[in-house]
């Protein structure tokens, strides 16, 4: 029997007192409040039957992982397919970048999106990690840390919304944990949660991605 529920978790908070937009950019890790809010978003589901821990490659989505790893006493494992999508912003600050004339071209086409990774291209690769973590996990659970586009995205897509959208109104805070089942053929949204609430008031983090 394939997995019972796939929680997709968002990483916590990001060390980036300059508030670039990180993106895929290497060394970008969990500052002491990141690692708090990671912590307290495995223990929410503590006495849970996880089963099975994957993660973005990414550094602040593996040590996002690894309070689930100690409290389920799981390997992380990696999965390329949930990771962050490219960004052309990626290194510069939004608010000043856009700005400029150079960037206008990217900011053109929101429906694709034009400044990056285009949002059939997340779906498709995200759904595919979705699909062999359901079906390669006899029964239990399966925690996924993954990133706060790729997540938004399939989670408007499982409510049947359209997959393009206002990145500053996406419903998925540092820490969140957006939990699907499978229905038949296609997977259904059961349950949205945000254990690190209470933390996000201290989060300085202005290029969270």
């Amino acid at each position: 029997m394939p997995a019972d529920l796939i929680h997709l978790v968002r990483h916590g908070e990001v060390h980036n007192p300059e508030g670039i937009l990180y993106g895929r950019i290497p060394g970008y890790h969990l500052s002491e409040l990141g690692h708090e809010m990671a912590a307290v978003a495995a223990k929410s589901l503590e006495g849970r039957d996880i089963r099975r821990l994957i993660a973005s490659p990414l550094q602040r989505t593996q040590e996002s992982a690894k309070p689930w790893a100690d409290l389920f006493g799981l390997p992380i494992e990696s999965d390329e397919r949930i990771i962050e999508p490219h960004n052309w912003f990626e290194g510069k600050r939004m608010r000043e970048a856009i700005r400029r004339p150079s960037a206008w071209p990217r900011l053109a086409n929101p429906l694709r999106p034009s400044w990056g990774e285009p949002y059939t291209s997340v779906l498709t690769r995200m759904f595919s990690a979705i699909d062999d973590a359901w079906r390669d996990t006899v029964g239990g659970e399966v925690v996924l840390v993954s990133h706060q586009m790729p997540i938004v995205t399939v989670a408007r897509n499982v409510a049947g919304l359209r997959p393009f959208h206002d990145p500053r109104k996406r419903r998925c805070t540092l820490s969140s944990i957006t939990t699907l089942q499978r229905d038949g053929d296609r997977f259904i949204e059961v349950d949205y949660q945000e254990p690190a609430r209470e933390l996000l008031a201290r989060s300085i983090d202005l290029g969270a991605v």
